[in-house]
């Protein structure tokens, strides 16, 4: 079973690889063509910066995923993971305690592999590409602030769980369940008060008038916005976003500083409306609501698999404790989310044609939104040729161009119709 399960990983791993490498040949091949849509924007020197752009980011992500997936083979299938559990049980004789020095063991050795990484992306890559505004005192204080989060809420998160399972072990997936759901929806609400204020600087829109247009748009649908905020991004990075954050009938609207210095009052709007389409669509609602009913089925598989005896022999090892077989049974998931990947993708991208078409009618101005997209895929060095198959797999969004060209063909269809 072991030599399976390895084979398999590897299957899955080799065909993410190929697809990159599909991906990077065909923009390599094409990616010196401007769309028709994006003739009076893009140049040629844009044109290269983006392939190069894409490239360069694709292998940094590609010797990262080799190195990631080879310390896992080796601390899953080389018997590493059994020195580390042994090394965690003779940390503490508690139960709880040693749940959370395992994950957090983890946690820790995840980040450090990731510093270089991290330092090499910011300040050689997105420095070289024009990107990068952020200083290393900068870099380093995210870090910490960053850990010191993620550590607070997984002892919390992992204590909270370990508790009921041995408070409750009959019942325990169905508590964790909800612990879980109930911690994820009070992050929504807290998130944008205490979180996010530590690492950017909020304040009222600045743009004179742009405030009242938001809200104006917004209650066109009935919905309430308690705040329409800028940030100051520009400390970190030159990319563009908005954003809607908060739960139920109360938002808050967040416009980085850099969207409103290269977007035109009317492409703001546009933008937001696109946003206020998946609200108005229940599309965050309708994930949420999903990926919960996913999760309740696979804590519940979870808690059967824990006590199956042939469970740690999937890898090979002969016993494993409560912690590795969670281990383990983490990897199994991952190996069977892998397929799933296309059918996620697409329907996220169903959920932006929506949003996209919901924009267009909320505005009434489908040129805007493509004019907006034109511009963020100009100045953040977007892909304009992903490989179709590439793009099926894992894009989100669909393809910038198709978007655009959707969004011109409406235009010139409502034109044509007046």
């Amino acid at each position: 079973m072991k030599v399976i399960i390895l084979i398999i990983y590897l299957f899955f791993f080799s065909v993410s690889l190929g697809l990159k490498w599909l991906n990077i040949r065909y923009l390599k091949e094409k990616g010196h063509q401007v769309p028709a849509e994006f003739s009076t924007a893009i140049d040629a020197e844009t044109l290269r910066k983006t392939i190069s752009y894409t490239a360069e980011t694709s292998r940094l992500s590609t010797v990262l995923s080799l190195l990631n997936n080879l310390v896992v083979i080796v601390f899953l299938f080389g018997g590493f993971i059994t020195v580390y559990d042994g090394w965690v049980t003779s940390l503490s004789k508690s139960f709880v305690v040693r749940g959370v020095f395992f994950v957090l063991g983890l946690m820790y050795v995840g980040t450090i592999f990731s510093i270089p990484f991290s330092l090499y992306k910011n300040f050689n890559i997105e420095n070289r590409y024009g990107f990068n505004t952020m200083t290393g005192r900068l870099w380093l204080s995210d870090l910490v602030k960053s850990t010191v989060i993620s550590t607070l809420l997984s002892t919390l998160l992992v204590a909270a769980a370990l508790f009921l399972v041995r408070f409750s072990p009959g019942w325990w997936w169905l508590w964790v369940w909800a612990v879980f759901l109930l911690f994820s929806i009070f992050l929504m609400y807290i998130s944008p008060y205490v979180i996010e204020p530590l690492f950017f600087k909020f304040e009222p829109v600045q743009t004179e008038g742009l405030e009242a247009e938001i809200r104006a748009l917004v209650e066109k649908v009935g919905i309430k916005v308690k705040n329409v905020f800028q940030v100051d991004a520009s400390r970190r990075s030159l990319h563009s976003n908005a954003y809607f954050s908060g739960i139920g009938r109360v938002k808050r609207i967040v416009l980085f500083d850099t969207l409103l210095e290269s977007m035109t009052h009317r492409e703001i709007l546009a933008v937001l409306a696109h946003e206020v389409g998946h609200w108005k669509k229940k599309h965050v609602m309708k994930r949420i609501i999903l990926t919960e009913i996913v999760a309740l089925g696979a804590i519940f598989l979870a808690y059967k698999l824990l006590g199956w005896e042939g469970l740690p022999g999937i890898i090979g090892l002969e016993q494993g404790s409560f912690y590795v077989r969670v281990f383990i049974l983490g990897f199994l998931s991952s190996l069977l989310l892998f397929p799933m990947t296309p059918a996620l993708s697409l329907l996220s991208r169903k959920h932006e044609w929506q949003a996209d078409k919901f924009a267009c009618e909320l505005t009434g101005r489908p040129l805007d939104l493509a004019e907006a997209l034109i511009k963020l895929s100009k100045e953040n060095l977007a892909n304009l040729h992903p490989h179709p198959l590439y793009a099926a797999f894992y894009y989100s969004h669909p393809p910038v161009v198709e978007r655009v060209r959707r969004l011109q063909g409406k235009a010139t269809a409502a034109a044509g119709g007046s």
